[in-house]
């Protein structure tokens, strides 16, 4: 399928101890045995040779070259890896020997993308492979290796075998109405086995909708009236002063972020200015914010004044807030009289343990514990669209359309199913896929 031999700098181009530079195609070997100072030809394959890169006699740089043969390497194709001192001109000297010996330099991705297309991964492992490079936390380099082992393809592979058992029923009564032996077509065996998938369906675009929050972090807003101690909230759950705080209310009237982790989850914090009716046109503006904030956000802590009873304003934020995922956090607890329940803090004295405990408990679930997940928006995107197949499908059964007319929306959602993992794909966007990819990669 290719012909030619690629070649790249596999590892970041900046001084370091030591750099690879990465070829993959049929000439492989022999591009990298005009360079070595031994005999590359007859090398073993999955072995490390020591030796000098040389340009005609001169010694370029001390090496370590490894010789992988195909097919079992990374693309399926011979591969050479020569590992070198790190200075950014030792390693593209060695990259451009190489291109001018018969390798071109590979595009983003290019390696991956041979991988994919010789079969030695699916599509959804190589998007995997690219998640685990950009991995900002544990939660998010787990699923990628999980994805990487082939983890989306076992959540798949059941929900198509499933569809290719309805089409086959389909299909044989369509092509053969007349055998005696073939089981007739009812729409009463077919809407039961629709709505048990469709149902699968739905919980997995849950899960991965769960999974997709967990991996980037909970969009989490600190609302409130003004002055009950938002901003010193987030300071106490950053611990550090990211936000003014002073007695006066309405400091903050703009939008002051931050993240911390509890456990495996990442709270994406965002502090608002406080909520009222207001008549300064700046503070107007914050309030919008805020307001724009509240409506996207996944977690809202909504902060009340311990010391005073509940205002028309508190009763209206927590109307507004009733039907979003919450938590109440009373502050000032310092200043409230008696005993109360719920989650009672107070910010200023960095006394959250209360709060810490109750957002712990909200997420203490390992998501990644149970079974596989689909990792990206792409992916969640497809098997979306394979649902909404079957809805039509499922409608089309219950007015008893015929069969061949059915069949065309579940053979789309078939198609869907099986553009997940690339094997029913366009060639565009397998292009674009790749793109992001480093160049070595």
């Amino acid at each position: 399928m290719f012909s030619d031999t690629i070649a790249a700098i596999s590892t970041p181009l900046q001084e370091g101890a030591i750099s690879i530079v990465r070829l993959s195609g049929a000439d492989a070997i022999e591009i990298a045995d005009k360079l070595f100072s031994k005999d590359l030809i007859q090398q073993k394959s999955h072995t490390i040779s020591y030796g000098y890169i040389k340009e005609n006699d001169k010694i370029i740089d001390e090496v370590l070259v490894s010789v992988f043969r195909a097919p079992k390497t990374y693309t399926c194709e011979d591969v050479v890896e020569i590992n070198c001192h790190g200075g950014v001109f030792i390693t593209r000297k060695i990259l451009t020997l190489l291109l001018s010996n018969g390798a071109r330099l590979a595009k983003p991705g290019e390696f991956t993308m041979r991988a994919f297309y010789h079969g030695r991964i699916d599509l959804s492992q190589a998007e995997a492979v690219e998640e685990l490079i950009e991995a900002s936390s544990d939660v998010s380099a787990d699923m990628a290796i999980k994805g990487i082992r082939g983890s989306v393809r076992q959540l798949i592979e059941p929900l198509i075998e499933d569809l290719m058992e309805i089409i086959a029923n389909i299909e044989v009564n369509i092509d053969y109405p007349e055998y005696d032996d073939v089981e007739t077509l009812t729409f009463e065996q077919l809407l039961p086995k629709t709505t048990i998938w469709i149902k699968k369906i739905d919980k997995i675009l849950e899960r991965a909708q769960s999974g997709q929050i967990v991996k980037r972090g909970i969009d989490t807003v600190i609302v409130g009236r003004p002055n009950v101690g938002k901003s010193s909230l987030l300071n106490a759950l950053l611990e550090e002063d990211k936000a003014i705080v002073t007695n006066i209310a309405g400091t903050t009237r703009d939008i002051v972020e931050g993240n911390i982790r509890l456990g495996s989850v990442q709270l994406n914090l965002i502090d608002t200015a406080g909520i009222h009716d207001a008549e300064d046109e700046i503070e107007k503006i914050g309030i919008r914010k805020s307001e724009e904030k509240l409506s996207e956000a996944q977690l809202v802590l909504v902060v009340l004044d311990a010391s005073q009873p509940l205002t028309p304003e508190d009763k209206q934020l927590l109307k507004r807030t009733e039907n979003k995922l919450r938590l109440i956090v009373h502050n000032k607890a310092d200043l409230a009289e008696g005993d109360k329940d719920g989650i009672f803090i107070s910010a200023k004295n960095k006394n959250i343990d209360s709060l810490l405990q109750a957002l712990n408990a909200l997420y203490e679930q390992n998501i990644l514990k149970e079974d596989p997940l689909l990792s990206n928006e792409r992916q969640i995107g497809l098997l979306k669209t394979a649902k909404d197949d079957m809805i039509r499908a499922k409608a089309a059964m219950e007015m008893q359309i015929e069969p061949d007319l059915i069949e065309i929306d579940i053979m789309a959602a078939h198609d869907h199913l099986k553009e997940i993992l690339g094997e029913v794909s366009r060639e565009d966007l397998i292009d674009t896929l790749f793109s992001k990819f480093c160049l070595g990669k």
